[in-house]
């Protein structure tokens, strides 16, 4: 596939997800490093979101609960181009009724060339990272380019 870049501001639009074992741990996260989080605008899925907004006092746009949607609605402002990283705590430990969204989600991410966290260990890194607070180009899909291929 052609490749065309992206440039993801300074100011990151981050995706905090965590499944339910993990949710805790998102949040002792994201308290240790609230002050830099409140630079960004932060998404969450549902019940992440409200917890993190009660916890932090930072805003968080919420989407959907995990299981209700709200991975595919993060994943679809992943393809949009809409969400810059994501710091995804997720259990391998436990299925979820909702596996196949959490693939996709994690799919769409690798694809669209997105930085993602899935412990914290990776999220302190990103985070610490001197392209966190920077403007950065990114290589992402050429869409426009793989529809006119299609279409020909």
């Amino acid at each position: 596939m052609e490749m065309t870049t992206r440039t993801i501001a300074k100011r990151k639009h981050i995706a905090l997800v965590a499944h339910d074992h993990c949710k805790q741990a998102l949040l002792q996260w994201v308290e240790t490093h609230k002050t830099l989080l409140a630079q960004h605008q932060l998404y969450a899925t549902g019940t992440t979101g409200n917890l993190i907004q009660r916890a932090s006092g930072i805003a968080v746009q919420s989407m959907m609960s995990g299981p209700m949607g709200g991975d595919q609605q993060v994943g679809a402002m992943i393809a949009e181009g809409k969400i810059d990283m994501m710091i995804f705590f997720w259990d391998p430990l436990n299925a979820v009724p909702h596996d196949p969204d959490v693939k996709a989600l994690l799919r769409l991410a690798t694809v669209w060339n997105i930085p993602v966290a899935t412990n914290r260990s990776t999220a302190d890194f990103l985070i610490g990272s001197s392209l966190f607070d920077s403007e950065v180009e990114i290589a992402i899909p050429d869409y426009q380019r793989y529809l006119q291929d299609r279409l020909n």
